[in-house]
């Protein structure tokens, strides 16, 4: 006999910032963002929890939120408790930059260290890559030239690539080669 699994077997996640490259696009709206909200929902997500979203349409993070705010209930099945939405969009910002350029990246540390500071998160970082498969490499490499991939005592950083993961094996190779020159 196979035990359902019930949210309350699961830990709940360590405080931390999520970064999400792409957060303007389609993913994070109709998957991202609900998936986040359940997590809440269930009770999984810490309360010292943040959300970047990094891309290139020019928000600040309140317009940012009320544009993710506005969508949201359409991709929340069953019925949508607007106080847990309050919750985590109050802890959505956004930075906008350019995933090719460095500039970005040094921005997003700086945002970084103002969301830890804010937000009680002790510099933990998940950077979810929702983007197109050829910006994979290219956030990777600038994630670790501005010193993000770092971890330090008691601080930890992963990186979530999106899948497809490359379109057959030999690329699917290849990026998994590329990326563990900078991760």
């Amino acid at each position: 006999m196979v035990e359902a699994f019930s949210p309350s077997d699961a830990p709940k996640a360590p405080p931390c910032v999520m970064v999400i490259f792409g957060a303007g696009g389609d993913l994070a709206s109709r998957k991202l963002m609900p998936s986040l909200y359940h997590l809440y929902r269930s009770g999984l997500l810490p309360e010292d929890f943040s959300i970047v979203g990094v891309d290139i349409q020019d928000f600040s993070h309140e317009a940012f939120r009320s544009e993710i705010s506005a969508r949201i209930p359409e991709f929340i099945p069953g019925k949508f408790n607007a106080e847990s939405w309050q919750w985590l969009e109050s802890r959505i910002y956004y930075l906008r930059g350019d995933f090719t350029d460095h500039d970005t990246y040094e921005r997003l540390a700086s945002q970084l260290k103002e969301v830890d500071a804010a937000q009680g998160t002790p510099g933990n970082y998940l950077f979810y890559l929702a983007t197109p498969p050829r910006f994979f490499c290219e956030i990777s490499r600038h994630v670790s030239g501005a010193g993000l991939a770092e971890q330090g005592p008691g601080k930890w950083r992963r990186i979530v690539i999106e899948k497809p993961f490359g379109h057959d094996l030999a690329s699917a190779k290849q990026l998994n080669s590329d990326l563990h020159q900078w991760l």
